[in-house]
């Protein structure tokens, strides 16, 4: 027996490294392009180590972790990092979580991030990001978090969104979205977890279930319709008042004009 143990020892160390995959090192070197790092927490993200990020499953580089010589977890949280995502982030095409949350990074999120086919984790809150929830995300179908919130995102959320069958967390809350909130996600059937009030709040044209009805907007548009009965009410009683003011002048003028026919002409 101790002969086997010796063995596989043996056997298990000669076994080479996962050599480092090209695909990751572009996805960082865009990934460092793009993304502006003014408190130089990201000293060491530098080319020559972009070369070889991981060493087996550990890597020398912050906010990387490694699975087998292939990267599989990016993050890069509150690090008051700047710029924008880059759409070569799809080159790290084992990458299972990808958190890039309370940052401030700008700029629309690439729908390139569809090639991510083993994404699990999307955390990209808390930063400045604008455009559209891009919907061939979805294309990603182990997704079960995707949490956006906090950001300047507009548009409206993708109903292919609520078709993921693993999503169990989901946050688009204080964005500028607009349009009804899909039924696929505030009002799931069978064992998929359906969504509150707060994974949706804060976006002021957003609507739907779970939000509360639009009371304030109903009102506007009575108030609205309100003015405009008003309004033309009171044209109607103007034009109305002026007319009869016209035939009684018209009328004052006539009994005038009679009267005068009829006075008796002077004898000469």
């Amino acid at each position: 027996m101790d002969m086997l143990i010796i063995l596989f020892l043996l056997t298990s160390a000669a076994l080479p490294l996962a050599s480092p995959d090209p695909n990751d090192e572009a996805c960082l070197t865009h990934v460092s392009q793009t993304l502006k790092d003014p408190l130089k927490n990201l000293q060491n993200w530098t080319k020559p180590n972009f070369a070889n990020p991981c060493n087996g499953f550990t890597s020398y580089l912050p906010g990387v972790t490694c699975n087998n010589g292939r990267i599989y977890k990016l993050s890069l949280t509150n690090l008051s990092l700047q710029g924008s995502i880059s759409p070569f982030l799809s080159n790290c095409t084992n990458l299972q979580s990808l958190d890039l949350s309370s940052n401030s990074i700008s700029g629309p999120i690439p729908q390139e991030l569809q090639y991510l086919l083993n994404l699990a984790v999307l955390n990209l809150s808390s930063n400045r990001l604008e455009g559209v929830i891009p919907p061939q995300i979805t294309l990603c179908a182990y997704l079960n978090v995707i949490d956006l919130h906090d950001n300047l995102l507009t548009g409206q959320i993708p109903q292919q969104l609520g078709f993921l069958s693993r999503l169990s967390t989901f946050d688009v809350s204080y964005n500028k979205l607009s349009g009804p909130i899909p039924a696929s996600l505030g009002n799931r059937s069978g064992n998929r977890p359906s969504f509150n009030v707060t994974s949706f709040e804060g976006n002021k044209d957003l609507y739907g279930y779970p939000l509360p009805p639009m009371k304030s907007k109903g009102l506007s548009v009575l108030a609205i319709v309100g003015i405009g009965l008003g309004s033309g009410l009171a044209s109607l009683v103007l034009s109305f008042t002026g007319v009869c003011i016209w035939l009684k002048i018209r009328d004052e003028k006539m009994a005038a004009e009679e009267g005068k026919m009829s006075h008796p002409m002077p004898d000469y």
